[in-house]
């Protein structure tokens, strides 16, 4: 990918001064149209812009050294690496402070050289960093966002910086081979940079399925798994999925007692079969090393699973994240739905869940009826005439049941996406009934668009999941 600022951004004495000094070293034969530009002062004035030409004199004055007035010494701490870089004072303070405080010192005494320390990786990409302050753009590959983005930070070179970060957090699902989401995540903590580590967080909360069978999963470090572990919004098979993920994880990483045993009761065991609980008690090694600091949590699975929600309301607080499902793509709690022509009409589907996740609501399911409006308009907003409108979806039960008696249904609209040649969660919405209640569902997908980013070939890829939620009817004994 390539990064670039606008040429718009170079700030005058920079277009000028540079200008000059290329011409001077590095002369090159153009009409006068290619340096003449009207500014549009006046009402009707034409603005001749030939910006890139200057970019283009800027790039060869910079490959080629001539009229350099400082040279960049490059090492690293051993000095396995060094660089020596030809460059132009005037350019490189312009566009940062830091090497303004730098090199201005070094101007009009013996010493033209500036000695630069940087870690290796950083060193391996300076030159590049380099082309971007003269030229304004820089082809970034995923294994130089991170020392690219730490020149940015060193010398304040602000709009690098946010487009690096933008950079990853565009390209999170870019195919690595020993992944890259974990250490951008790392890095953005390392260095406060929220919205980077934001946008990786969500990144592996929505797509913790893949993520945990890729090798990027070994890599992933304790505090960071105990805040996967510790989210709702987990896009997962099923509960069962993230306790095999987790065996998997002790047995590379060998963490210290206390930090298995926080994972562990991290799980929500009452979110997994009383059946596959036996088998755990049994044949997990892991459990039976640590059975000690889950076995309330156990007891209290199989007492879930055992009595009806109500019963259990009578004595326990149900509702909690240990009875709260997250987004399991099993077909026990919903389905994949694939609108071939989302722009046009509206479209039903029909699907079944089973009625909770309770060993005592096993064999109970619930018939879910969903409807797609692309074009919905609010009754407020037709009242008034309005025409447009915009998606909705509406989830209701085919059937009402005594059963759902102290049982609410939040349902959830996975929205995939293509990136980057990989389908991956754009998008999650929760709401009760209607995709109404959130506001914001599909705002800014323009689904008449054939190409819309939201649409794999031509169609709109979701997956509804239905989550019930236990309320607690009596106030619990204490």
């Amino acid at each position: 990918m390539v990064l670039s600022y606008q040429p718009g951004d170079l700030v005058s004495v920079y277009v000028v001064g540079v200008l000059v000094l290329s011409l001077h070293c590095c002369p090159v034969s153009v009409g006068g149209a290619a340096l003449r530009q009207e500014v549009a002062l006046e009402t009707g004035a034409t603005v001749l812009n030939h910006s890139m030409a200057l970019v283009q004199r800027l790039e060869r004055l910079m490959a080629a050294g001539n009229g350099s007035d400082v040279s960049l010494r490059v090492e690293t701490a051993d000095r396995e690496e060094v660089k020596v870089i030809h460059v132009h004072a005037l350019v490189l303070t312009l566009q940062s402070h830091v090497f303004q405080e730098l090199l201005l010192p070094l101007l009009g005494h013996n010493t033209s050289t500036l000695v630069l320390e940087e870690t290796a990786e950083c060193a391996g990409v300076f030159d590049k960093f380099v082309r971007y302050l003269y030229c304004g753009d820089v082809s970034v590959r995923l294994d130089q966002a991170v020392p690219l983005h730490q020149l940015a930070t060193k010398y304040q070179v602000d709009g690098l910086q946010r487009g690096l970060t933008r950079y990853m957090s565009e390209h999170l699902s870019d195919e690595s081979p020993e992944g890259h989401v974990v250490g951008w995540y790392q890095y953005a903590l390392q260095t406060g940079d929220v919205p980077l580590q934001d946008s990786c967080l969500q990144y592996l909360s929505w797509n913790l399925s893949s993520v945990l069978r890729s090798a990027e999963w070994a890599s992933v470090d304790s505090d960071l798994l105990l805040s996967l572990l510790r989210r709702s919004d987990l896009v997962v098979q099923s509960e069962l999925e993230i306790y095999e993920a987790l065996e998997t994880w002790v047995d590379r990483n060998r963490p210290d007692a206390t930090t298995a045993e926080l994972a562990l009761q991290a799980v929500r065991y009452g979110m997994i079969p009383p059946l596959q609980l036996f088998r755990l008690q049994r044949r997990s090694l892991l459990m039976r090393r640590h059975f000690e600091a889950v076995r309330d949590h156990l007891y209290l699975a199989f007492r879930f699973h055992a009595a009806s929600p109500v019963q259990l309301a009578t004595y326990f607080e149900v509702n909690c994240s240990t009875f709260t499902p997250r987004n399991y793509l099993s077909a026990s709690w919903g389905s994949p739905w694939v609108i071939g022509s989302p722009a046009r009409d509206d479209c039903s589907f029909s699907f079944r869940t089973q009625l909770g996740p309770s060993g005592h609501d096993a064999s109970k399911t619930v018939t879910w009826n969903a409807l797609f409006s692309p074009r919905w308009v609010p009754l407020s907003a037709a009242a008034s005439g309005a025409n447009g409108g915009r998606p909705r979806i509406i989830v209701t039960p085919a059937t009402s049941s005594p059963d759902f008696a102290g049982v609410s249904f939040q349902k959830t609209v996975l929205v995939m996406v293509r990136q980057h040649g990989r389908a991956v969660v754009r998008h999650v919405y929760n709401f009760h009934q209607s995709t109404e209640e959130v506001g914001d569902f599909l705002a800014d997908a323009d689904l008449q668009r054939r190409v819309s980013e939201y649409l794999i070939d031509s169609a709109l890829y979701l997956h509804l999941v239905v989550k019930p939620v236990y309320h607690t009817l009596i106030t619990a004994k204490k």
